[in-house]
Order: structure tokens, then sequence, then C-alpha cells
């Protein structure tokens, strides 16, 4: 048969790479402040000053810097922004790099069309740049992994199709006729991505001139969605892309085949095939139905059989090549990438049961568990491409393996130093705070107690994070002088005979797998299939049957100004520390809501979108928050929560006091919540919504001024010194603020529950 030539594109994977490292050191930048943050929360004080003349600041005396910043360095917005900005762009950037540079080789053709490429690239560029503006301006939906706001979320899907539309052409040109084990990995990935991101990201815009939103689905049903998007973005997007590249970079760096063909074939089918059942287990304990978390516990203990077989296909490729993991800096990378992969898919399974759940969920156990994935396996992994495509895309040795190496060293001691002492102050907080004393009472009834004993563990967490980013500027360095020794060639020559067409029937004696890995359309087929089911078992019967979701008479929607506070709530990321979900322990009904005696039932949530259970207390739950504490607190707390709280690490909130309202949308949002989600607002509400809104906004400042006469004072004074220009107090969005909090669990009471089903 005659060999075609033709040239490889190198072009797009240097472009990818270069993203992909840049994103890389901001996304590492970003989640170093956000720990510097959770023991230093004076940090925007101390950059944009502060009238606290405790704390040392540049602009002491003068907190209109930090008004002014609008809480563009909130931790709320940061923390969303770290957590995108090292899955978005800096994942997906590696990922992308090393899926158009092992696509072409192992299909033996050019991709489909380079300017489908080069749509792809500046598509997913220009989105992260979105998403950084948009965070860093409060714009975001809250939803965990996702709180791109839906302009953004049309944009994810345009850019996904242009990949999915390049990587299936490229499948079809190819010279091999049959599909190496990365490229399936690289199908399913395309698939699932697909599917989650559509469907929990079905949302309805306030307007099409408005970046606002509002989930399509409530409550429980929200929560499901989400976390069956969450948990499958972990696997979808932080495993099975890098498993690709695992598959085609570790033996090329050993110079070994895979281990175990067969392995190959089991370890894939089962793993996406278990994955998307597993997601019930982030809401153990929850309101969530019963039978869902029993489900996802089962699905995620099984997940330690697939996982487990990756990691040691993985390892067990080095076999006869150890020795060369002590030269080879790559192999390092790889190595303790493969082994963080396997220790973080055995402790995961492990959380999922319930009897760890109850102590693990909602601390830094969590957060130890998830970082050394992130940045054992998905750092890991990206930093052994990136080491690896350098010398041969630039046509030169590495300029400094002893530099590589100090990065492997010190990226290995970042890990150590986040992960245990984040365990042990999951551990530390799980264990104080179900605490009890001998008489009934809570051991450690002050939350600040179960805060304050985890502060040196946080600082740990902090070098750790230096170490690791130490190590990532060592590799820009080392980048940086390999390009500038090297040569790039952008079009690689290459040369292989056409594939032959033998028809897509079995063949008598093949393999059924054989004949999946030459059909790719059956084979992307039975993916989907295998993809689906899990969510569809889990989903639809609790979105199509509404007998799964009693709805409690007592639960009222939200007052038009409570729903402009619940915004305001989600705008300034308040859900990265708090959640609102008291789960059914008697440490929880106790420390939260020792009068009522009530944890959080389904039908208190229907009204919420979305849903804002949280996944982690930094601060206290406040789902009974209502009326705990005076309004005049919560506003005192708002501008500096140190003066009502000592030793609290939570920002500071001043613009929520000096700002007005915004209420131009108000009754659009009610208009909307009726019509679109059927909302029991009659006509008469929607047409006093401002009247509502004032006549409670007027009774929460007269409860202030009367608890906190130095609020008064202080608002005369204003007043004065700005005449005209003064913003009465009813107007500000901290009222709307209050409005919310204390609304929060006041529904229900002690006595007369009614429960009934929806008909």
């Amino acid at each position: 048969m005659e060999t075609q030539k033709f040239h490889y594109d190198n072009n797009i994977v240097r472009a990818f790479l270069y993203a992909t490292v840049v994103f890389g050191i901001i996304g590492f930048i970003l989640g170093l402040t956000a720990a510097l943050m959770l023991f230093y929360p004076e940090l925007p004080e101390f950059l944009f000053g502060t009238d606290d003349t405790t704390i040392q600041s540049l602009r002491s005396g003068n907190i209109q810097g930090l008004v002014n910043s609008q809480g563009a360095l909130g931790f709320g917005r940061i923390r969303m922004l770290h957590t995108s900005a090292v899955i978005f762009a800096f994942v997906c950037n590696s990922f992308f790099c090393g899926a158009y540079y092992s696509m072409q080789r192992l299909l033996k053709t050019r991709m489909y069309s380079d300017t489908l490429s080069w749509i792809h690239f500046w598509t997913w560029q220009i989105m992260i740049i979105a998403v950084v503006i948009t965070f860093l301006m409060g714009i975001n939906t809250s939803k965990e992994y996702a709180e791109h706001e839906w302009p953004i979320d049309i944009l994810i899907t345009f850019s996904w199709v242009i990949f999915g539309i390049n990587m299936f052409g490229t499948i079809a040109k190819r010279r091999v006729r049959h599909l190496y084990v990365a490229v399936w990995f690289y199908i399913a990935t395309w698939i699932a991505v697909a599917m989650l991101h559509i469907f929990n990201n079905l949302e309805v815009p306030l307007s099409f001139t408005s970046w606002k939103s509002y989930s399509a689905y409530a409550g429980v049903k929200d929560a499901l969605v989400q976390w069956w998007y969450g948990h499958n973005a972990v696997a979808f997007v932080l495993t099975t892309p890098v498993l690709g590249l695992m598959y085609y970079f570790m033996p090329k760096a050993a110079n070994r085949p895979v281990f175990s063909y067969k392995l190959s074939i089991i370890h894939f089918w089962s793993l996406i095939f278990v994955y998307l059942w597993a997601g019930p287990h982030h809401l153990q304990y929850t309101a969530l139905p019963a039978w869902a978390q029993a489900v996802g516990t089962g699905f995620s203990i099984m997940l330690i059989a697939p996982s487990w077989g990756g990691m040691l296909n993985g390892l067990l490729t080095l076999r006869g090549a150890w020795d060369k993991v002590r030269e080879n800096p790559i192999l390092k990378f790889f190595v303790v990438a493969v082994t963080c992969y396997g220790m973080a898919t055995f402790e995961g399974p492990l959380l999922a049961t319930k009897s760890l759940n109850k102590i693990g969920h909602y601390t830094d156990w969590v957060i130890g568990h998830v970082h050394l994935g992130a940045l054992g396996w998905n750092g890991f992994m990206a930093f052994g491409v990136i080491y690896y495509l350098i010398p041969i895309m630039w046509k030169t040795e590495l300029w400094s393996k002893k530099l590589a190496n100090w990065h492997f060293w010190l990226g290995t001691l970042g890990i150590i130093f986040y992960a245990v002492p984040m365990y042990i102050a999951g551990f530390t907080q799980g264990l104080m705070w179900k605490q009890f004393n001998p008489d009934g009472t809570l051991l450690w009834k002050n939350w600040l107690d179960t805060v304050t004993a985890i502060i040196p563990y946080f600082k740990m967490r902090f070098l750790g994070g230096l170490f690791y980013l130490s190590g990532a500027i060592l590799m820009v360095v080392n980048v940086y002088k390999t390009i500038k020794a090297g040569s790039f060639q952008k079009n690689v020559p290459a040369e292989a005979p056409a594939l032959a067409n033998v028809g897509s029937g079995r063949k008598e004696g093949e393999g059924v797998h054989l004949w999946l890995e030459r059909t790719p359309h059956l084979l992307s087929i039975l993916a989907f299939v295998a993809i689906a089911i899990g969510g569809l078992v889990e989903i639809v019967p609790t979105l199509t049957v509404k007998s799964n979701l009693p709805t409690i008479s007592a639960v009222k929607p939200y007052s038009p100004l409570e729903l402009e506070g619940r915004d305001l709530y989600v705008r300034e990321g308040c859900n990265s520390c708090h959640s609102q979900m008291i789960r059914p322990f008697r440490d929880e009904v106790t420390r939260f809501d020792g009068k009522n005696g009530q944890y959080s039932k389904a039908g208190e949530f229907v009204y919420d979108r979305p849903f804002l259970w949280g996944s982690k207390r930094t601060g206290p739950d406040l789902h009974r928050e209502g009326a705990r504490n005076p309004d005049s607190w919560h506003f005192k707390h708002m501008y500096n929560p140190r003066i009502t709280s000592a030793g609290s690490i939570m920002p500071r909130f001043p613009w929520l006091i000096t700002n007005k309202l915004d209420r131009s949308q108000m009754v659009d949002k009610m208009k909307l919540m009726k019509n679109t989600f059927d909302v029991p607002y009659t006509k008469a509400q929607i047409d006093s919504a401002n009247q509502w809104a004032n006549n409670q906004s007027q009774a929460i400042v007269k409860r202030i001024y009367s608890e906190a006469t130095d609020v008064k004072d202080q608002m005369d004074e204003e007043k004065i010194a700005k005449g005209n220009n003064f913003v009465p107090m009813e107007q500000r969005e901290i009222i709307a603020m209050i409005a919310y909090l204390q609304r929060l669990g006041t529904d229900i009471k002690t006595t007369d529950i009614k429960t009934a089903s929806v008909d």
C-alpha cells in the first residue's frame, strides 16, 4: 500500500502548553491567597485600607479603599476563582495540550481542522478570562465547579462542541485501524462532560440582557443534579482525561508497553459505568432521599476496584524500568501522580461510607482529600507531560534535570505539608463538633473554639502551598531556558500507509473489543450508554415524581427583599464557608437550633434556586440563623466580624453597608419565579413588591436603631455630611442581606407542622 506523507501540528500543542503553564501559576497563586486569608482575614484591609488601628495597613485610617474594592478580593470570590482556574484553566489546558499531541501520533494523522483547533483554543481562553472578570465582580451562580453564569456556560458548550468535532473528525481520517486506550478515555471524557455540563447548567436567565439566572431545579433536586455533576466533574474532567494522558505519556517516557491490555479494557468500561452512580455520597445525611444516598455509597465503594486497576496498570508499566525513575524526573512526576491517584481513589470511597462521612463531611478532611488528587494526580501529571514535550518539540535537551528534580521534591513536600495538616484539622473539627459534657451540653459550644484550634494547620497548609508554587516557578525557569536553547518545529513531517476500507462488520475470529476499537461510532455509543445509565436511574425519578418531595405548608416563598438578599449572599460567595443544612445529628440540632430541635427537611428548600447546602463549614451552619441574633448584631458582624466575634476569620463586608440596593429587577425576579417556576406569589404581592420591601426594610432599620444607638448616631452624622447624596439606611444592601439571614429556618416551628405531598 502506498505510503502517505503528512505533518503533525505542534503549533496548537505549544499554544495549550503555554496556557497550561501561565494559568497553572495563576491558579496556584489564587489558592495560596485563599489559604492565607483563612488565618489572615485582614489581607484585604492590609491592601486596600482599614479603619481598624490594630491592623497594619498600606492605607491605615481609611476604609474607603476596601469599600471601593466591592469585595473583589473577598474569600468567597477568590475561592471559586481558584477552583475554576485550576480545573478549567490549568487541568483542561494540560489535557488539551496532551490530547492534541498524542491523538495525532496515535491516529497517524494531522488534526481534522487547524481552523477548528484554533477556534477551540481561543474560545476556551476567552471563557477563562470572562470567568476571571465576572467572578471578581461577584457574577456567579454559587454551584460548585459550575459557578459560571449562563453566557459563559454557552461559550463553554460551544468550545467543547468544536473540540468534539475536531476530535471525531480526526478519528474518522485516521491511518491506524484500532483505537489505542488513551483515545477511548478521550472519547468518554467528551461525551460525559457534554452531558454533565448541559444538564447541570440548565438555567433561566432573568433577561437576555442580564447576567443573572436561576437554576431550573430547586432545593433537593438541584442538590442531586449539582453533585451528580460535581462528583463527575472530578471523574470526567480531573480523572478520565488524565488517565488518557497517563496511558500515552507514561509508557512513552519509560519506553515500555502498557502492562496489561486486558486490564485496560476492564479499567475503562467499569470506571465510566460506575462513576456516574456515586455522586450522592456528597449528600449523606442531608435531605436527599435515603435510597439515593444508599446507591451513592454502594457505587462509591465499588469505585475502588476500577480506580486501582488503572493505578496498577500505570505503575506496573514501569516493570523492569524502575532504574530509570532514579534518573528521569519525568518518571518521578508520573509515579507520584499515579500513587496519589490511588490514594485519593481509596480515600474517596471511605469518605462515602456513613460512618466516616458523619465525621469528615463539612470539615477540612475533604479539602485535604481533594488536594491530594489535585496537587498530586492532576498537577504532577501535567508537570510530567510538560517536561516530556518541551525537549521533543524544541529538539533539545531539558535545560536542567537538577532544577526539574528540585521542582519534584518541592512539589512533593508541598503535597505532604498541605494534605497532612488538613487531615489533622479535619479530624479535629469533626470530633470537636460532636463532643458533649456529662450534663448533655456541648463541650465546644462556641463555634470559634473549633476554628481557633485548627489555625496552626492552616498555616502549615500555606507553607505547603508555598513549596508547591516555588517548584512550579522553577519549572517556568526551566521551560523558558529550554525553549531559548532549542528550535521549535511547527510542522513535524510524518508518513504512514492509508487505512484500507475493510468494512465495519465483525470478522470471523475477531475479538469483540478489537472490533469495537476499529468502530469508533459504536464504541462511542456504548460509552454513552454506560455513562448515562447511572444518571438516569438516580436523577429521573427525583425530577419526575413529585411525591418524592413533600411540601411543608408553613414554608412560604421569600419576600422580594429576602430574594434580593439571597442574591447578595450568592454574589459574595458566602456558601464557600457556610452551609445551610442541619443533619439529623444530636450535636447539630443542639448547636444550630436548640429551641426548635428541627433538622433540615426536604420541603424547606422548594423555593431555593440554587440550593445552598454548602460543602465546607469554616463558619457555622446558617439554616436556622433566623431570629438567633438581633438585626444590629448582623449589621455590625458584616461591617467587622471581629467586633461581634473575637478571633473570627470571616472577611469584612463594608460595601454592603454603603451600597444602595439595586431594586430595578426585583419585580422581574418575582414574575420569573411565578411564571416559570410556579412559585405561589399572588398578583397583588407582585404589584405591591416595592411597598412590601419598603415596609420590611423600615422595620429592620427601626430595630437596628433601637438596639444600637451608635449606629443611628453614625447615620445621622453621615446624613449631615452628605446632604442630598445621602442614601437612607432602608435602601442599602445590608438591609436586604439581614432580611434574608433573619428569614432562614423561621418557617419551621416545633409545634403545628403539617406535611403534605404535592399532587
